[in-house]
């Protein structure tokens, strides 16, 4: 009985192992094939530590679309602007906003700060305000002095300006900042400079799929004199915005887990089978040659 249970079992074992086993004693190593099994653990410690970079790595994935991203902001855009003007008395410079929605405001000081430079000669304007998302403009000048200059200069370095939150990432290359060191000071000082905006709302979505809300913007600016029938007019430095349709996203992912062992598998099982096939054509062609020679001396 025990031995029909055993025979039984030994036959349902060889009907279904596919991974069946040759005796060690029919097989014969060579020192070909410990030189390509060496090569083949360095070639797939290679790549698997190459998969694993990937793996662990963030990868950050870009898209376009037609919306408005930040719809809680209700409306408004923060933007945040640093600019020096070493020839011009802080008492002087002001910063005024308007819009198409029929906003005018003249010298707004909210969450402003001016700090005197070259001994009270100049001044740096400091400020954080918020603007409609409709074309507009915000312009630095001495329209809200109470009294006008002459000749004021409008020479100046413009430090920062940027809209939106923050963001620091360094795989994000983006024009956030982009008059960021914009250097005026050769200038002619009566002139006017205008700064033509079109800003870009940006969405940054990080692995837990929080949502930070920026935008870039493209620049182009001219620098001119301008005249009206009563003689000159006072110059100032004019930011004009407007927004763009298209939504620019970027989202952080990382590879999935049966991926990156999908991948690792293949590796392992493809290097062995390759390296196989090679050391069996060279252990063949080894054994052929063998048999020449020995046909030769007989």
């Amino acid at each position: 009985m025990w031995t029909n249970a055993s025979v039984l079992k030994g036959e349902v074992e060889g009907e279904f192992d596919i991974y069946r086993k040759v005796p060690k004693d029919l097989t014969q190593p060579t020192y070909t094939g410990a030189f390509i099994s060496i090569l083949c653990c360095v070639f797939i410690l290679f790549l698997f530590l190459s998969e694993l970079t990937g793996f662990i790595a963030t990868e950050i994935v870009n898209e376009l679309y037609v919306d408005d991203p930040d719809k809680d902001s209700g409306g408004k855009i923060d933007v945040s602007l640093n600019i020096s003007l070493p020839n011009l008395h802080c008492d002087l410079v002001g910063l005024d906003i308007q819009d198409e929605m029929g906003r005018h405001e003249v010298g707004h000081i909210d969450n402003s700060m001016k700090i005197p430079l070259n001994q009270g000669e100049g001044c740096r304007f400091e400020g954080d305000f918020t603007v409609n998302k409709v074309p507009g403009n915000f312009h630095v000048s001495t329209h809200s002095a109470t009294a006008q200059p002459q000749n004021p200069d409008m020479t100046h370095t413009i430090h920062k300006l940027a809209f939106g939150e923050k963001l620091q990432v360094q795989k994000v290359q983006g024009a956030f900042n982009a008059l960021g060191g914009a250097n005026r000071l050769s200038s002619n000082p009566l002139a006017s400079h205008d700064y033509i905006l079109k800003i870009v709302p940006t969405v940054y979505e990080d692995l837990s799929g929080r949502q930070r809300f920026s935008y870039q913007y493209t620049v182009a600016n001219k620098e001119y004199v301008a005249y009206s029938h009563t003689g000159r007019i006072i110059p100032a430095i004019w930011f004009r915005y407007d927004l763009s349709p298209i939504t620019v996203k970027y989202t952080e992912r990382r590879q999935p887990v049966y991926r990156f062992i999908t991948t690792i598998c293949a590796i392992i099982g493809g290097t062995f089978t390759v390296a196989g096939i090679i050391d069996s054509c060279i252990f063949t062609a080894s054994e052929a040659w063998k048999k020449i020679q020995i046909g030769k001396m007989s």
